[in-house]
């Protein structure tokens, strides 16, 4: 956690995969508090990977958002919440179409408090879902930038296929039952 004394601007960093980061990205933008989010690669074994490697299922990475946030405005108990309500987080390696390893729901836990607080919201889903959340629970972990066209990608590209077919359905969703957490 980091403190910006000048502007009394909390931070913390957690990074989350939820399928696609087209879709993660889009999501975790427009919540109130949330200061950055960088779409990316963790978890695998190379360093610096492309999209294409990640996407040849063999270099063990998962797509990723790392969202920043100050938790004066939104905690991360919150964030947690938003992100498995829009994702299934009970499938493995897959998220809707999009299958593979890099596909994985799966929360990189910065600090034992962050892991305590994922624990208990994903036992809460499980319950509210009755049936096992497949969600995987990860320390900290290298961060690796996805490219630059990756990068605020729907906002980009609102027109693409991809874009029109999974994720506007699913920000519409999202932005209707999470209106009082978007920024203005």
């Amino acid at each position: 956690m980091s403190a910006n004394y000048k502007g009394m601007i909390m931070s913390e960093t957690v990074m989350l995969g939820g399928g696609c980061f087209w879709c993660t990205e889009s999501v975790f933008l427009p919540l109130r508090g949330v200061l950055q989010v960088t779409p990316g690669y963790a978890g695998g074994h190379v360093d610096n990977p492309s999209y294409e490697q990640v996407c040849g299922k063999q270099t063990g990475h998962i797509e990723v958002v790392r969202v920043e946030f100050d938790p004066n405005i939104i905690d991360l108990e919150t964030l947690l919440q938003v992100f498995f309500a829009t994702h299934d987080p009970t499938t493995v390696d897959r998220q809707g179409a999009d299958v593979g390893p890099q596909y994985a729901s799966a929360i990189f836990c910065q600090n034992a408090a962050q892991k305590e607080t994922a624990q208990k919201v994903i036992d809460a889903v499980a319950q509210q879902l009755e049936e096992p959340v497949a969600t995987r629970l990860l320390d900290a972990a290298l961060f690796w930038p996805a490219e630059q066209y990756h990068h605020n990608f729907y906002a980009r590209n609102p027109t693409q296929g991809y874009c029109q077919a999974v994720i506007s359905p699913k920000l519409a969703k999202f932005r209707k039952r999470y209106a009082s957490l978007l920024a203005a």
